[in-house]
């Protein structure tokens, strides 16, 4: 990594210690990160898609479906929840194609057998308008909402931390949905479940719980300023309904577009100390700020 003062120096467990801390979580606060080493976990080649769909009209159903769904889980399966307005794709029928729905996927990194079930049960549960159902390689799994934000796209976002897709959540959401004017915005659920709960708290910097949540993410995408002007201000809206139900104003930091002082400190938590600490020893004059900004503090005794 090269500091504000232009140093390289490496950031490890036997190396600046402190600054490793911080990176995870704390992002480009410290530096301009050159280079990587990555611990890599097998996936695939191959895995198994399920995509399933609803209409707003059947929106209550679904999300409450997908809530099971999502919290019986095996642990070799991962699920995103979503509205958005169908693709037109070859696999949703002409009828929907830029309808708005609800969506589902449930992907399975184990047996083919085990996806089959839960496939079988979510269509026994609540029939979907469409679904694709496949076994696709890992990198193209990577790529499959990459045509959802082109280059040049106008963009706008806020998010919250969940503690579930509880009733309440349910209601706000059926209630705001069908406000939105672009047919890109999005609202993509996020649980996170699973290993990510495994890690310790205070292991890395990372801005928020490591109990299983959801992150629920507001994005405001459209091809011109006068539709995000409309969704910017509909994403605001729906964030402000969705807060009485969060954990607190932070969110996923990379789901930030405003870095408010106080939606920073609440994301970071207890653990914002540390890090302002840590900024004030690599970044004293906070040349590193165009970014969820922390601000750099002497440690107290």
């Amino acid at each position: 990594m090269v500091t504000a003062d232009d140093r390289t120096i490496r950031a490890a467990d036997d190396e600046h210690p402190d600054l490793f801390w911080a990176l995870r979580g704390g992002g480009g606060n410290f530096g301009v990160v050159t280079e990587f080493e990555f611990r890599l976990h097998p996936v695939g080649p191959i895995v198994q898609l399920g995509m399933f769909c609803w209409g707003l009209g059947q929106g209550h159903e679904a999300l409450r479906l997908a809530r099971e769904v999502v919290a019986a889980l095996p642990e070799r399966m991962g699920a995103q929840i979503a509205a958005l307005n169908a693709p037109p794709a070859s696999f949703v029928p002409q009828e929907y194609q830029f309808a708005p729905v609800l969506g589902l996927i449930v992907v399975g990194f184990g047996a083919e057998s085990d996806h089959a079930r839960i496939v079988d049960a979510i269509r026994t549960a609540q029939p979907p308008l469409f679904d694709l159902v496949t076994a696709m390689p890992y990198t193209a799994l990577q790529q499959i909402l990459d045509q959802s934000a082109p280059p040049g796209i106008f963009a706008y976002e806020k998010a919250v931390y969940l503690p579930g897709l509880s009733d309440a959540v349910i209601d706000v959401s059926m209630q705001r949905l069908p406000a939105k004017a672009s047919p890109q915005s999005v609202v993509p659920i996020s649980p996170l479940t699973g290993a990510f709960t495994r890690v310790p708290e205070d292991a890395t910097a990372f801005g928020g719980p490591r109990d299983a949540v959801l992150a629920f993410n507001v994005t405001a995408l459209a091809p011109n300023q006068e539709l995000l002007n409309a969704d910017r201000a509909w994403a605001r809206e729906f964030w402000e309904a969705l807060r009485p139900h969060a954990l607190n104003s932070g969110s996923y930091v990379n789901f930030m577009t405003e870095f408010d002082d106080d939606r920073v400190r609440a994301t970071f938590g207890g653990k914002h100390a540390q890090l302002a600490a840590v900024k004030a020893t690599y970044d004293p004059d906070n040349i590193f700020h165009h970014n969820p900004n922390i601000r750099p503090r002497a440690a107290t005794a």
